[in-house]
């Protein structure tokens, strides 16, 4: 008998619980030679409609990518699952100080000097159009052979 396919409700839950376990994520841009560059990210927990919020110093290599192409992937992994979640969207910056203040991590006082009130500090908001979740725990995705990914599309 086969297993029913998981509701979008049931995905995007998994999701969640990944992307909490996990705590941090991959941040996957495209590069100005068109090869993707992955570092890691320490992001905010996701908002509703999995909205993700994360820091950066605005002179960094990332911050150039993805003013040139907003498109980013974002991936997280729960290594006790084990299983992961991707999700495929766009960015956009956030610089005003309200922002900043409310998304603000004390841990973070190394990296910036100035806190969320320096030059430096800048948000990104990521806006999901695709989530992607293969979990052992969930039953989603579960066959070990096939390991295919079932999706949620955010646009349509």
């Amino acid at each position: 008998m086969e297993t029913p396919s998981p509701t979008p409700e049931e995905i995007i839950a998994a999701g969640e619980a990944i992307m909490a376990a996990a705590s941090n994520c991959a941040l996957i841009t495209i590069g100005p030679d068109g090869v993707p560059q992955a570092r890691m990210m320490n992001p905010f927990p996701p908002e509703k409609g999995l909205i993700v919020w994360m820091a950066t110093d605005r002179n960094t290599r990332k911050v150039t990518e993805m003013y040139a192409d907003r498109r980013v992937t974002l991936i997280y992994f729960d290594q006790t699952d084990p299983g992961y979640a991707t999700l495929v969207g766009k960015v956009r910056f956030v610089d005003n100080l309200v922002a900043k203040e409310a998304r603000w991590k004390p841990e973070w006082s190394a990296y910036y000097p100035d806190g969320q009130y320096g030059e430096s500090y800048l948000l990104i908001e990521f806006t999901p159009r695709r989530l992607e979740v293969v979990s052992l725990r969930f039953d989603i995705a579960a066959d070990p052979l096939a390991w295919k990914a079932a999706v949620v599309d955010f646009d349509g």
